[in-house]
């Protein structure tokens, strides 16, 4: 609860500064905050209490994810600053938006009331609405905000619609009186019907096949920093949320259930790869990426009563290799609305080092060893292997197989290319964020165990 309240403290202090002056003070101080913050959060994670009747519940899954959470809004805060220097808005705007924008995303996986996790959806997809159309001068951005947030008023509708079934065959928004009862044989047949909406709701906000198809177009749109937001912050958040919410409402899932999401894993992995394969645009091929990976995400869902650090262990992975990949796109870019891969030719020559750390994150990405998203894939077909999902896993890896197609054809372009363009020098905080996610991500494949143990 603490650290819910210091994130939204550390809000309206952004927006302070602008009215003080402090312009160049804002982004050091925020991520001084947001470092202070996390210290804040981690000295919870071995006192879970609830506070205000149930409405905030924290525990080691909500402390766990809320650090994630708090380590990726860090380095998105650290690459504002160059990325909106030449915008009209205040970069206070920006800042404190995706401040905001974490408090919804601490809510989500904090809740102990259906009402409190719907607050904090609608806090995040606001926030989320507001920056993909961000760039007013862009037609491209203002067709991704409006096509993101149409299609998201319906998510939100559905999960509503959910959320108010639930509240009808239970008699209580409270999560554990939600849990104690949902193993009863009485409960009326719109019980299941709100499980399933609330399903359908959060498989949108995860781009999950068949709630994908505004994924491509909203990432190509939006501002590139929006775009990798979307694809580690805002996906992470979303599958997490999912995860706890089937914990809560159902932890023994039916037969007809689990096949179901099987289905829906299989078709985002299989269609999120093939339709990446064919993709010369940066952005809408990481879109598909993500799409695959929310796939792999899913599995976890089969194994919901053992896969919590599983999940975490995957999101942190995932997130953080999207992040340095994001944080070269953005350097290569430069917010030019050209994100061909065309761009990237010769970019080995150019600039080693950029080029090194995204192949690396692409690497992790299609699961290569020796960084984590290697162990991810390995801790996750190993969790579904004991379940007896055999066939999932067999065609997991077959997808993980075919993603190599379309990672590698970006980093051939990268070195075997010739350049189209001289590059000029790299802002130090494209650098310092590419190199610590890549750093992160190689420790987590090193040292594993320092994740996984952590929901044990």
């Amino acid at each position: 609860m603490n650290t819910l309240i210091a994130i939204i403290g550390l809000g309206v202090l952004c927006l302070l500064f602008e009215i003080f002056n402090l312009r160049k003070g804002i982004i050091p101080i925020t991520v001084i905050g947001l470092l202070a913050v996390l210290g804040l959060d981690i000295s919870e994670f071995n006192s879970p209490d609830s506070y205000y009747n149930n409405m905030i519940a924290v525990s080691k899954f909500s402390s766990a994810f809320s650090a994630l959470f708090i380590i990726l809004t860090i380095f998105l805060v650290t690459l504002s600053h160059k990325f909106y220097e030449n915008h009209q808005a205040k970069l206070s705007d920006y800042i404190a938006i995706k401040i905001f924008l974490l408090a919804g995303a601490v809510a989500m996986v904090s809740f102990g009331n259906l009402a409190m996790f719907f607050l904090g959806l609608e806090v995040l997809s606001i926030a989320l609405y507001v920056l993909a159309s961000s760039n007013r001068a862009s037609i491209k951005s203002n067709e991704a905000g409006l096509k993101y947030f149409l299609m998201g008023s319906f998510a939100s509708g559905i999960i509503l619609f959910g959320i108010c079934l639930i509240y009808g065959a239970i008699g209580s928004f409270d999560v554990v009186d939600i849990s104690d009862l949902s193993r009863s044989a009485e409960l009326p047949v719109w019980f299941p019907i709100g499980i399933a909406l609330l399903t359908i709701g959060m498989l949108f906000k995860i781009a999950a096949v068949p709630f994908h198809f505004w994924a491509p177009d909203v990432y190509e749109g939006s501002p590139a920093l929006t775009t990798a937001l979307m694809s580690t912050l805002a996906k992470v958040v979303s599958m997490a949320t999912l995860f706890k919410l089937l914990t809560v409402v159902n932890a023994d899932l039916s037969p007809s259930f689990q096949t179901v999401i099987v289905f829906v894993s299989i078709a985002s992995m299989t269609v999120g790869n093939i339709m990446a394969l064919r993709q010369v645009n940066v952005k809408r091929m990481l879109a598909f990426s993500g799409i695959s990976h929310a796939g792999f995400m899913l599995m976890t869902i089969l194994s919901i009563s053992n896969a919590a650090g599983a999940l975490l262990y995957y999101t942190a992975a995932y997130a953080l290799a999207g992040m340095a990949a994001f944080s070269v796109v953005l350097y290569v870019c430069k917010n030019n609305e050209n994100e061909d891969i065309t761009n990237f030719h010769g970019l080995g020559k150019t600039n080693p080092l950029l080029a090194a750390i995204l192949t690396g994150s692409l690497l992790s990405m299609a699961g290569i060893p020796i960084f984590a998203g290697f162990f991810a894939k390995l801790f996750l077909f190993d969790e579904m292997i004991q379940s007896g999902f055999i066939t999932l896993v067999i065609i997991a890896v077959i997808n993980s197989i075919i993603s190599v197609g379309y990672y590698f054809k970006l980093i051939v372009a990268m070195y075997n290319k010739e350049s189209n363009e001289e590059r000029t020098g790299t802002p130090f905080v494209i650098y310092a964020v590419a190199i610590v996610a890549l750093a992160l991500n190689i420790a987590l494949g090193l040292f594993p165990s320092f994740v996984l143990d952590l929901l044990a």
